[in-house]
């Protein structure tokens, strides 16, 4: 998600140079990878790969137009933004797994604005991932890009862009991937997307991230009392935050950044961003988002958070729900209260609806408000915009209480490589990184983790930071422990570590990053490649 300005040297390269640039860049964690040559997205292993994948032969050819939007929120609340198809969330796109999708992106935003599209969480072609440079070059202003590939895994996905911090913009979409031979068993589906919102109310990410950029240290404080700030150590710089002025004595204000946000789910420190509203469904808790339905009907909800900066803690208000996917990958049917979902992270849930009107409230985590949507099956009136139901305080299920279904445990394998990978920085000066270093794929030294086709490969991802990442890997599907979930995303909490494994087994150049729009921005970021 680095901006297309710090990648335009990269793209200059590699139009000039092909694989001599790939080269230049292909470093490892070991001093043997580098100077090795690196699968490129346009090579045959790609292809070949896709080749594979089982095709119905179906294809869907949407359009997907990327154009400047007023949204209506509800409640009187209108955004100025950026969206696919004038709405947020987007149309949703849903096929059958095996279909072909041809989805041509238009972009329509203003002069000079490029973007792309990031099929979150689905193991496609290399080319098709939507990351500028890595994998394409962004699609100009006036400009059309066609992403043409194969979706062979059922699952509950999302698509945004992949360039600056776009995807805080209404510029999202849920993509449904269903199984044909589904094994469940309910009688209705109701997807639900959850948001952080700013955009075109308060300001747009890209002023937030400015403001982000200058680091605690450079924040004029304002008389604020700083003894609230979660978990951010005052003293030093690893996740830390500092009072101090700027070294100019001339404080920026602080429009954007959030204090005090605490969680003891996520270990301390709960966000940076003050949103505004927290939307479900793109509506504002005072005009909320309404699924009708009749009593003793079992629905499946299909949760997403499409947030930039925002966990939710989830819950319907008198239901208890059945956690029965994380990521599209099905895990062992549990019983919860409530689910915590970080940004990038999607759950299923099955529930079976009660008589009356319910909420559906996402709880911004260690932030102390809400985002609204109401269950209707019978009569009633329909409770606060500030409802917070019991079940909020009950059992609350994390990944690392979910086991993943027989059927899609990774079978015992040894680890063939073992990358770790740092995750490092702080709020002093906003410096988020992965082993110490800032991502840009400008930089000829910037050292990949490597990997080989038909590798067991591990990732430590050890948190040395104050403040808990959800770790998005593009391409792949990884486990947590010997028999957790499979998951693209997992909350890494404050300094804890997380191992994680996955096979090797679809070639080209991936990104594994912060989903932390912010974060990623600033250069929580890597690049996951394979040996050519």
């Amino acid at each position: 998600m680095n901006s297309i300005n710090r990648r335009s040297v990269l793209l200059a390269g590699l139009g000039a140079a092909g694989a001599g640039a790939l080269a230049a860049c292909s470093g490892s964690s070991g001093d043997a990878d580098r100077g090795t040559a690196l699968v490129k997205p346009s090579d045959p292993a790609v292809a070949a790969t896709e080749k594979k994948r089982t095709s119905t032969g179906k294809v869907h050819k949407p359009t997907l137009t990327a154009a400047p939007a007023m949204l209506d929120l509800g409640g009187g609340v209108m955004a100025k933004s950026w969206a696919f198809g004038g709405q947020a969330p987007g149309k949703e796109l849903r096929v059958s797994a095996g279909d072909t999708v041809a989805a041509e992106l238009s972009n329509q935003l203003p002069d000079k604005t490029a973007t792309s599209i990031h099929w979150h969480g689905l193991a496609l072609r290399n080319d098709m991932d939507g990351v500028p440079p890595a994998t394409q070059t962004a699609v100009r202003a006036g400009s059309t890009f066609t992403y043409r590939f194969i979706a062979d895994t059922p699952g509950t996905y999302f698509f945004h862009p992949h360039v600056g911090v776009q995807l805080d913009r209404g510029l999202y979409a849920p993509l449904i991937v269903e199984d044909p031979k589904e094994p469940l068993s309910y009688d209705d589906e109701w997807v639900v997307v959850l948001d952080d919102w700013v955009d075109g109310v308060t300001g747009t990410p890209d002023e937030v991230f400015a403001e982000l950029r200058q680091g605690m240290g450079g924040m004029d404080m304002g008389g604020h009392d700083m003894s609230g700030m979660g978990g951010m150590d005052m003293s030093g710089d690893k996740g830390g935050a500092s009072a101090s002025p700027s070294p100019s004595g001339d404080g920026m204000s602080m429009k954007f950044m959030l204090m005090g946000a605490d969680s003891e789910l996520l270990g301390g420190d709960a966000g940076d961003v003050k949103y505004p509203y927290h939307l479900i469904n793109g509506r504002v808790p005072a005009d909320p988002d309404v699924y009708t339905g009749k009593p003793g009907r079992r629905v499946r909800l299909r949760i997403i958070n499409a947030g930039g900066d925002t966990a939710y803690r989830v819950a319907l208000g008198g239901h208890r729900m059945t956690i029965t996917h994380t990521d599209g990958f099905p895990v062992e049917h549990q019983q919860t209260d409530a689910l915590l979902i970080g940004m990038g992270e999607r759950y299923d849930v099955l529930v079976t609806l009660e008589d009356g009107v319910f909420p559906l409230v996402a709880l911004a985590e260690g932030k102390d408000t809400t985002g609204l949507a109401l269950v209707r099956t019978g009569s009633g009136r329909a409770p606060k915009a500030t409802v917070r139901p019991k079940e909020l305080n009950g059992t609350v299920v994390t990944a690392s209480k979910l086991r993943a279904a027989d059927d899609v445990r990774l079978s015992p394998k040894k680890v063939d490589r073992v990358h770790r990978v740092d995750l490092t920085g702080g709020m002093t000066k906003y410096n988020w990184a992965i082993n110490g270093k800032a991502f840009d794929m400008s930089d000829p030294t910037a050292a990949p983790l490597m990997v080989e086709e038909g590798q067991r490969i591990r990732l430590d991802f050890v948190n040395r930071t104050d403040m808990w990442h959800p770790m998005h890997l593009h391409g792949h599907t990884y486990q947590l422990r010997s028999s957790g979930p499979r998951k693209d995303t997992a909350i890494v909490l404050p300094k804890k570590t997380l191992s994680v494994v996955f096979d090797a087994d679809n070639p080209g150049r991936w990104m594994l990053h912060c989903h932390n729009a912010y974060h990623g921005e600033a250069g929580m970021m890597a690049l996951v490649a394979y040996r050519a």
